[in-house]
C-alpha cells in the first residue's frame, strides 16, 4: 500500500479513533515495515522487533486519542518505537539476555527507501554495528532515524551536553573505523 496523503491518513486516523479495524489494518500496513526497521536497528533481533513493532502498534491505538498532529503521524509511532525498543533494549542489557554478535550484521526487512542500498552503505551500515552498543546506538538515532541532540538525551535519558559529546565521539569513531580499513579504498 503506497502512503496516503495527508487527508486521506487524517480520516484513517479518525477512524481509528472510533475503532474501525479496517482502518487499523490499513494504518499497520502503511507503517510496519518502517515501524520494524526502527526497532530492529536497536534490539537486532528479528523476533523482538516484531514484538516491539506489535505493542507498539497497539500502544499506539489505545492512545491514539492523545495523537494531535503536531509532528506526522509516522513520526508520532516511530518515538513509541523507539521508547520501547530502548526499554527493550536496556532490560535485556540489564539482565545479560542480549548478546552482541558482531561480526554478523543483519539487514532490515527491505522496503522502497532500502531497495537501493549500495555495497558502501552496506559496508558503512556495518561498521556503524561493530561499533560498541552506545555509539551504535547514538549513531542509529541520529544518522538513520533523524534525532537531533536533545531528543537522543532524551531518549537515552542522558543530558544534552552528554548526547553533543557522545554523538561526537561516535562519529570520530566511526570515522576512523572507516579511513582505516584497507577495503574503503576498494569501495570508495
Amino acid at each position: 500500500m503506497n502512503r496516503a496523503n495527508s487527508k486521506e491518513l487524517a480520516l484513517l486516523i479518525d477512524a481509528c479513533k472510533n475503532g474501525v479495524e479496517k482502518a487499523q489494518l490499513q494504518l499497520y500496513q502503511l507503517y510496519y515495515k518502517a515501524m520494524f526497521n526502527t526497532a530492529f536497528r536497536i534490539v537486532k533481533e528479528d523476533a523482538l522487533a516484531e514484538d516491539i513493532m506489535q505493542e507498539s502498534f497497539l500502544a499506539a491505538f489505545e492512545k491514539l486519542d492523545q495523537y494531535k498532529a503536531e509532528v506526522s503521524f509516522g513520526a508520532w509511532l516511530k518515538k513509541i518505537v523507539i521508547n520501547k525498543s530502548i526499554a527493550e533494549y536496556r532490560k535485556k542489557v540489564k539482565e545479560n539476555w542480549l548478546s552482541i554478535d558482531e561480526s554478523r550484521v543483519q539487514e532490515p526487512i527491505n522496503d522502497q527507501s532500502r531497495e537501493d542500498h549500495t555495497d558502501k552503505t552496506k559496508w558503512i551500515y556495518a561498521k556503524i554495528k561493530s561499533l560498541n552498543e552506545r555509539y551504535a546506538m547514538t549513531l542509529t538515532l541520529n544518522l538513520i532515524e533523524g534525532y537531533d541532540y536533545k531528543e537522543i538525551a532524551e531518549i537515552l535519558e542522558i543530558t544534552e551536553g552528554n548526547s553533543r559529546t557522545l554523538l561526537s565521539r561516535a562519529k570520530d569513531k566511526l570515522r576512523t573505523e572507516i579511513t582505516n580499513d584497507p577495503q574503503w579504498k576498494k569501495i570508495s
